[in-house]
């Protein structure tokens, strides 16, 4: 499951929408990628709920991926050491095929 993300994933409506439609889609696919090609600005908040899905899929039995990061949210990731902890890929397509190369 691709979803994508575009605009700001700030303190509000938009981090509550996200992790709110992904739970949702975790019932029927664990496995989730983020594309955040358009994503231009991220803060804490942002953050937050990147973890929180992350930690929903896994307890689903899933992983989330992200992909299409921007220098702005790359380095954002970097600075807050949460590039470790997401598997990151360059497009949906990389991230998606990922999931087939899981062990079982």
């Amino acid at each position: 499951m691709v979803v994508d993300c575009y605009g700001h994933l700030v303190f509000g409506d938009e981090t509550t929408l996200l992790r709110e439609q992904v739970k949702g889609l975790l019932h029927t696919n664990p496995n989730i990628v983020l594309n955040l090609r358009d994503l231009t600005f991220l803060d804490s908040h942002g953050m937050g709920a990147l973890i929180e899905i992350f930690t929903s899929s896994r307890r689903a039995g899933g992983s989330l991926k992200l992909c299409g990061l921007t220098k702005h949210i790359r380095d954002a990731l970097t600075i807050t050491k949460l590039m470790v902890v997401f598997e990151v890929f360059p497009d949906e397509l990389a991230a998606a095929a990922s999931f087939r190369t899981q062990p079982t």
